[in-house]
């Protein structure tokens, strides 16, 4: 019965060496002579002129939720395009009202104002 588990753990094994070994020989090869520019806070270019802690605009999390909401409804097209032809009618009907959900939302957070930004 053990052996049924052999694949799993080799697989878990070859994983964390994947992930393990670059980080072990980055460590042995590369050179470590730090300085003050490399140690110093990097910000565009800049000096850190602000903390980094610092509030953001609520309408900055509205936005980057709003994009990844969308972005993975539509997501849910690609799957759906390879498939039309063996989904038929019932596929394309309920893909459609998926798309009408889709924009009636979309056009609901348009007039509510969540995609303006000052």
């Amino acid at each position: 019965m053990l052996e049924n588990y052999f694949p799993v753990l080799l697989f878990v094994v070859i994983g964390i060496a994947v992930g393990v070994a670059p980080l072990v020989l980055g460590r042995l090869v590369s050179p470590h002579r730090p300085d003050s520019a490399k140690l110093s806070p990097y910000e565009c270019g800049f000096e850190a002129f602000e903390d980094a802690r610092m509030k953001f605009d609520v309408r900055y999390y509205l936005v980057a939720i709003l994009f990844i909401l969308f972005d993975l409804e539509i997501a849910f097209l690609f799957p759906w395009a390879v498939v039309i032809k063996e989904i038929g009618t019932f596929g394309f009907v309920s893909m459609m009202i998926f798309l009408a959900i889709l924009v009636v939302g979309f056009v609901y957070e348009w007039m509510k104002g969540a995609l303006e930004w000052e």
